[in-house]
């Protein structure tokens, strides 16, 4: 109905509508530049991320890819809840090596969404990202359905940690105060998501 632009590929959903970006595995324009944007049509800011699709593809299926490593489980079974009550020391061992990227810096679309969000141009980014750059980038307005690496919460306590903490701990990390294991505040396999976070994304994206 020319509302919004939907762009599909594999492993991938970008979403345009008037002013709320919604944004899967932050793929976004990541080849276009910066300065061109903005004077690009919708349909045009977001196809770019047709051009990673190979990437993806490298990713799982390469010999270097997460498929090929050597763990003793799938990724998939890896992240979960249930493998992360049953095998803690193994989950973060993976973790730590292969989600955790604690010197990633913004690229030029995350601070292009920054920017249009300074500029009255855009409300929210909705993101499945977990890595907290569209905040570095100045974002304000950041609905994260999977959570952050940036939260860590024991789970006893309740006690927050940072990303550091995880970064530098070794093994399993534990609470400093009640000793019992600290979680990262990222949604994982048979978990579900936020609904308050899903609620408030919806409300933008249906105004």
């Amino acid at each position: 109905n020319g509302a919004y632009e939907i762009i599909e590929c594999q492993n991938c959903v970008i979403k345009m509508q008037a002013d709320v970006i919604y944004e899967l595995f932050g793929i976004l324009a990541q080849h276009v530049d910066p300065d061109e944007l903005d004077s690009l049509p919708p349909v045009k800011k977001i196809n770019a991320a047709a051009e990673i699709r190979d990437k993806i593809r490298i990713l799982y299926k390469e010999q270097d890819g997460l498929y090929h490593q050597e763990y003793r489980y799938p990724p998939e079974t890896i992240l979960s809840h249930t493998f992360f009550r049953q095998n803690p020391e193994e989950f973060y061992r993976f973790y730590r090596a292969k989600m955790l990227a604690p010197h990633a810096k913004p690229n030029a679309a995350h601070k292009k969404l920054a920017q249009w969000e300074k500029e009255g141009k855009l409300k929210a980014v909705i993101t499945q990202n977990i890595d907290g750059l569209h905040q570095a980038a100045g974002s304000k307005e950041v609905l994260e359905l999977h959570g952050s690496v940036h939260r860590n919460y024991c789970t006893k306590c309740k006690k927050f940690f940072p990303l550091s903490y995880i970064v530098e701990s070794k093994g399993i990390p534990t609470c400093d105060e009640c000793g019992a294991i600290i979680k990262p505040d990222v949604v994982l396999y048979e978990e579900g998501l936020d609904q308050s976070i899903l609620t408030r994304s919806i409300n933008h994206i249906a105004k």
